[in-house]
């Protein structure tokens, strides 16, 4: 493939995804993180803070100017219209800026842009622009308990994570490379994805 290779990098959460990531990053992968942007944009002073100040009022915000995450969070289960409205604000800048990166990254020629989204397939748009698309993938049930263990939360708040997601099977129809990590150790995780990245010339 000639050019900057255009990657799509996607899985559940618990999945693996991120550690896949950090891998492709090591091995001299360009990763733009859409979470890590969409992070910035609603931190203390984050491009997306006024229009949510606007929308649900000065008590969706920190006292140090960030998006109350907690509350929203509350907010977005309870309410899909108010999800949706906060997708409508953030969606947009996300996508600006990932732009952005990504054609600073082609002028520079490096060899391999990863796009970090985790709902890459839900967005219906990525398909068309990538000239591959890796999926991380396993059982629902592992995500679960690895998430669990990870962070603490409850078992039903990951469930219903994992249920506003797309269902395993639309993931996976999706993907040119899966990898499937269930019983991977690290290093083998880790030499599985150098096997798959030698081709975008890393």
């Amino acid at each position: 493939m000639p050019g900057t290779i255009l990657v799509g990098l996607t899985g559940g959460i618990g999945s693996g995804k991120s550690t896949v990531s950090a891998f492709l990053a090591t091995l001299g992968a360009t990763i733009i993180d859409a979470d890590a942007i969409s992070r910035s944009l609603t931190e203390a002073g984050g491009g997306a803070i006024p229009s949510i100040r606007d929308r649900f009022g000065p008590a969706f915000v920190t006292s140090d100017g960030a998006l109350d995450r907690i509350r929203m969070r509350e907010l977005a289960f309870k309410d899909q219209d108010a999800k949706r409205q906060l997708e409508a604000i953030i969606h947009p800048l996300v996508g600006a800026t990932t732009q952005l990166q990504a054609r600073h990254a082609i002028e520079k020629g490096l060899p391999c842009v990863v796009f970090d989204i985790p709902l890459l397939v839900e967005s219906g748009q990525w398909r068309s622009r990538l000239h591959r698309v890796i999926v991380v993938d396993c059982p629902e049930a592992t995500q679960v308990e690895r998430v669990v263990a990870r962070n603490g939360m409850p078992r039903d708040e990951v469930e219903r994570i994992i249920a506003s997601q797309a269902p395993r099977k639309h993931r996976l129809s999706a993907a040119d490379i899966v990898i499937h990590n269930l019983n991977l150790s690290f290093d083998a995780l880790r030499a599985e994805v150098a096997q798959l990245a030698a081709p975008f010339g890393l």
